[in-house]
């Protein structure tokens, strides 16, 4: 943690630009999304929207910083409990100043020719990683490159994914706002 965030505030005018692949994770000790664990819609939604003020100087920040965050979340539908949950918090965050695109299904194939698509932040052109996960889907580490070619050779086909995303704003308003609070029956969470 402390190896990116060195790197995180670094990341200059070619930015921050994040892949998300897998459609659901555990977020443990995150109070809106154990909220959402325990069944409790409303109050995780409450949530998420208290952290306003915070992503809101968060965002500021990172703009004083002079880079700006971009992210390409992959949505397969139907949309996972724990993906609905995450599209409020990034939705916020996209209210509060970061740039998200949603990359569906026919534009995953895409890029999934071989295997699954990584989970990928790139800083700048400083570092990159591969973000790993437990089986549980519990935040386990990363991978980190600092080939500057391999570096930007992943920006470039995130930036291309993100270019050809939805944005985030119609996305929800079309596919996730309309949504009932998720069914956790027999879903892991």
């Amino acid at each position: 943690m402390e190896d990116f965030d060195r790197y995180f505030w670094r990341s200059g005018p070619e930015g921050f630009w994040k892949l998300e692949r897998q459609q659901t994770f555990r977020e443990p000790g995150v109070q809106s999304w154990e909220a959402f664990r325990r069944g409790e819609w409303d109050e995780s939604l409450t949530l998420i929207e208290g952290q306003r003020g915070h992503y809101e100087e968060y965002f500021r920040r990172i703009a004083g910083s002079g880079f700006a965050l971009h992210r390409v979340r992959c949505v397969e539908e139907p949309i996972s409990p724990y993906l609905q949950w995450e599209l409020h918090l990034l939705h916020l965050k996209a209210q509060c100043g970061e740039d998200t695109r949603v990359l569906s299904r026919d534009g995953i194939r895409r890029y999934e020719t071989r295997r699954t698509l990584p989970e990928i932040v790139v800083l700048g052109s400083l570092v990159m990683y591969e973000v790993l996960y437990d089986d549980e889907g519990v935040l386990a580490g990363g991978i980190r490159f600092d080939d500057p070619q391999h570096i930007s050779e992943y920006r470039q086909v995130i930036q291309e994914m993100h270019r050809s995303g939805e944005p985030l704003d119609d996305f929800f308003s079309s596919h996730v706002a309309p949504l009932p609070p998720p069914n956790l029956a027999g879903e892991q969470v």
